[in-house]
C-alpha cells in the first residue's frame, strides 16, 4: 500500500442535547442540558463518508499521536469527549454510552457520515464494546444503583465495526487488578497488612513472586473491592430508608497503584521496564493524588468500578457484537498488558476479527511517531480491506 502522509484540518465541534436527570452530576452546563465538545481532524482529500470515533470514559485524547497519525492516513477521525472529561468522582458509565450514542447521531445527521467506526482506545475500549452490544442488543433500564435510565429507548445507531488499541478489559477489572490488596480499614490506610504490602521491604515476599503469594494476593484485592461495594450499597439504602432518594456521598478509596506486575515483570510479561507504570513510578502513583478512584461517589463506584456489579465489561460485551473487530496490542505497553489485549481478541463471539501488535510499542506511543504511525497503517489496511474507506 502507498504510505500516503495527508494534510488535515482540526475541526472543533459541539455536540448539545437535552436530558431528564434525577440530579445533576457534572459541575459545568445548564441544568438538563448535556454539552460534549469533540475534535474533527478531517483530512484535506476527504470524502467524508466514514469516520473512526474515539471516546474515554473520563480521558482527553484530542491531541493523542493515534488521532493525528489516523488523520495522516486520510481516515477521518474524531476524539470525542464524555461529559465527565477530566473527572471520574460522579461518572455513570451507563450516561457515557448516552454520550458516545449522541456523538454518533450528531457525525451522522449534521456531517453526513455513512459508516462509523469505534476507535477503541485504552478505557474507550471496553466503552466500544460495551455500546456496540448495547446498540445492538438494549436491555439496560436502570444504573447498578437501581436509578432510572433507559438505554433501550435511547435507539443507539449501532457502529459499523470496532477497532481496539492498548485497551484494557473493563475499568472496573482494571482497577481490581491495580486495588492495593494489603489494606485492612479504608478509613485508615495505613493499617495493613505486611505480607501483602508490595511495597514494604520488611515483607518476605519479594519478586520474583511465587505463584501462591499471586494467588492469595489477587483474592485480597477482590476482597477489599467487594468490601467497598458491600459499604456503599449499605450507605445507598441507608439513605433511602429516610426518604432520601437522591443523596449522594463523597469518598476517598487510597493505594490504589500496587498490581505485583509493576515490580515482577514475569508476570503477565512483556516489554516493559520492572518499577514503572504509565503513571511513573508505582509505589508513587499508589498514593498519588491522580490515582483511579481516588475520590468517587455511591453511585459512581457500582457503574464503574465495583467488580460484581458495574456493567461496562469488555469481555462480557464482546461476546454480544456481530461487528468486525480489529485488535491492537503494544509489546511495551507499561499500562495494558498482554492478557488484556489477548483476553478480549478471544472473548469476540465471532471470526470476523484480527490481531495485531506493534513492536516495541509504549502505550501512548509517547516519543514514538513511528509506532503510532505504523498502528495507524494496520488500521488503514484493515478499513479498507473491510470496504469502510
Amino acid at each position: 500500500m502507498t504510505n500516503i502522509i495527508s494534510k488535515y484540518k482540526r475541526i472543533p465541534l459541539i455536540i448539545a442535547f437535552q436530558e431528564t436527570s434525577q440530579y445533576k452530576d457534572t459541575y459545568a452546563g445548564e441544568i438538563g442540558t448535556v454539552a460534549l465538545t469533540a475534535h474533527l481532524l478531517k483530512p484535506e482529500n476527504s470524502e467524508g463518508k466514514s469516520v473512526v470515533v474515539f471516546m474515554h470514559p473520563t480521558g482527553g485524547g484530542s491531541y493523542l499521536p493515534m488521532l493525528n497519525s489516523l488523520a495522516k492516513q486520510e481516515i477521518d477521525t474524531v476524539w470525542c469527549d464524555s461529559r465527565y472529561r477530566g473527572t471520574d468522582s460522579a461518572l455513570i458509565m451507563e450516561k457515557v454510552l448516552i454520550d458516545l450514542g449522541n456523538c454518533i447521531k450528531h457525525l451522522k445527521e449534521v456531517h453526513g457520515y455513512e459508516k462509523v467506526i469505534l476507535g477503541g482506545w485504552s478505557g474507550g475500549g471496553s466503552l466500544s464494546l460495551f455500546y456496540q452490544s448495547q446498540a445492538e442488543k438494549p436491555s439496560i433500564t436502570e444504573t447498578p444503583a437501581g436509578d432510572p435510565i433507559d438505554l433501550v429507548s435511547e435507539k443507539f445507531i449501532p457502529a459499523d465495526a470496532v477497532m481496539l488499541i492498548a485497551a484494557h478489559e473493563s475499568r472496573h477489572r482494571t482497577f481490581t487488578e491495580w486495588l492495593d490488596g494489603s489494606v485492612i480499614d479504608e478509613n485508615n490506610p495505613e493499617k495493613r497488612q505486611q505480607d501483602l504490602d508490595i511495597y514494604d521491604i520488611n515483607n518476605p515476599n519479594q519478586p520474583k513472586y511465587t505463584d501462591e503469594f499471586i494467588k492469595v494476593y489477587r483474592e485480597a484485592q477482590i476482597f477489599r473491592n467487594r468490601k467497598i461495594t458491600s459499604w456503599v450499597q449499605d450507605k445507598l439504602n441507608e439513605f433511602k430508608k429516610k426518604g432520601y432518594q437522591n443523596r449522594e456521598y463523597g469518598f476517598v478509596v487510597h493505594r490504589t497503584m500496587a498490581d505485583p506486575k509493576w515490580l515482577d515483570p514475569s508476570i503477565d510479561p512483556n516489554g516493559r521496564k520492572p518499577n514503572w507504570c504509565f503513571l511513573g513510578e508505582p509505589q508513587v502513583v499508589n498514593n498519588s493524588p491522580i490515582g483511579l478512584a481516588r475520590y468517587c461517589s455511591l453511585r459512581s463506584w457500582l457503574s464503574q468500578w465495583s467488580y460484581d456489579y458495574a456493567r461496562g465489561d469488555g469481555l462480557n460485551c464482546a461476546k454480544d457484537i456481530t461487528v468486525p473487530c480489529l485488535v491492537i496490542g503494544n509489546t511495551d505497553d507499561d499500562g495494558i498488558t498482554p492478557s488484556h489485549t489477548n483476553n478480549l481478541y478471544n472473548s469476540i463471539g465471532h471470526t470476523n476479527k484480527q490481531i495485531s501488535w506493534i513492536e516495541g510499542a509504549n502505550h501512548y506511543y509517547f516519543g514514538q511517531p513511528e509506532k503510532a504511525n505504523e498502528s495507524a497503517k494496520i488500521c488503514k489496511t484493515w478499513l479498507n480491506e473491510k470496504g469502510y474507506i
